[in-house]
C-alpha cells in the first residue's frame, strides 16, 4: 500500500462554475499549469476562453501602451497587466489593467511575501468581449464594494469605453468633455481621448495623455506622492 501525504493529495481540475474558498481556488490554479487565465469572483471560479486578437489582445495593447506612457511618468505610481489582484476572501479577479499608487506612496494596494497585489487598485481596466456579463454584471459589484475608485470597462464587440467613478459608494460614470476627452479624477493628468482609442488612432491618444502629464494638476500630483 503506498502511504498518502497531505501534500501528494489529489487536487480536482479548476473548471468554471466551481465554488471553492480563495485558498483552494489557489492551489488549484497553481496546480492547473495549462491555465493561463481564471478568475475567483464572489466564490465562483471562471476559467477564460482563448482570446482573439481582435477582441481582446489588440485592445489589451492600446490600454497598457496609453496607461505605461502615464505610469513612466508619474513617480509613485505603478501599472500590472492581468496581474491576480486579492481582493477579499471570496474575490480574486485577473483584471486587463490595474493602475495603483505605490504603497509608500499612501496607495491602496500592497504586494504580498509571495508577489502578488492585495487590496484595492486605484483604477482598474477590463476588456469585455466574452466576459461582458461578469465585466459588467458581479465583477463591477465586486470592485465597487471593495473600493475600487475607478473601473473603466472595453466592451470590445459595441467598441464602447464606459469609465465609472466611486462617489458615495457607487458608480458614476464619467462622460468626456467638449473636446471628447475623459479626464480621471484619481489620477490627475490621465487624460483618454476615447473616440481615438476606439479607432486606433494612437498618435491621437499619446498625444493627449502626453498634455495630461504636462499639466499643472498632475505636476501637483507628483509632488504630493513624493512627499
Amino acid at each position: 500500500m503506498v502511504r498518502e501525504y497531505p501534500h501528494q493529495r489529489y487536487l480536482p481540475p479548476l473548471e468554471s462554475g466551481d465554488r471553492l474558498t480563495r485558498p483552494e481556488f489557489e492551489r488549484r490554479y497553481a496546480a492547473a499549469t495549462h491555465i493561463k487565465k481564471a478568475e475567483l469572483i464572489e466564490g465562483i471560479v471562471y476559467v477564460a476562453s482563448p482570446l482573439r486578437h481582435e477582441q481582446h489582445g489588440k485592445p489589451h495593447s492600446r490600454v497598457i501602451t496609453w496607461l505605461g506612457v502615464y505610469q513612466s511618468l508619474t513617480p509613485g505610481v505603478d501599472l500590472s497587466g492581468a496581474a491576480t489582484v486579492r481582493l477579499d476572501l471570496d474575490n480574486e479577479p485577473q483584471p486587463d489593467a490595474a493602475l495603483f499608487i505605490e504603497p509608500d506612496a499612501g496607495g491602496q494596494t500592497r504586494l504580498s511575501s509571495d508577489g502578488y497585489i492585495e487590496g484595492s487598485p486605484e483604477l482598474i481596466v477590463e476588456i469585455a468581449a466574452s466576459s461582458a456579463a461578469i465585466d459588467t454584471g458581479s465583477k463591477k459589484q465586486v470592485y465597487r464594494r471593495n473600493g475600487v475608485l475607478e473601473y473603466v470597462i472595453w466592451q470590445s464587440y459595441e467598441n464602447k469605453i464606459e469609465w465609472f467613478c466611486l462617489i458615495d459608494g457607487d458608480y458614476r460614470l464619467l462622460s468626456p468633455g467638449a473636446d471628447g476627452i475623459i479626464r480621471s479624477g484619481v489620477f490627475p493628468g490621465l487624460w483618454l481621448a476615447v473616440e481615438a482609442l476606439l479607432n486606433n488612432q494612437m498618435v491621437r491618444v499619446l498625444e493627449v495623455v502626453q498634455a495630461g502629464l504636462k499639466s499643472l494638476e498632475h505636476d501637483a500630483f507628483v509632488q504630493q506622492l513624493q512627499k
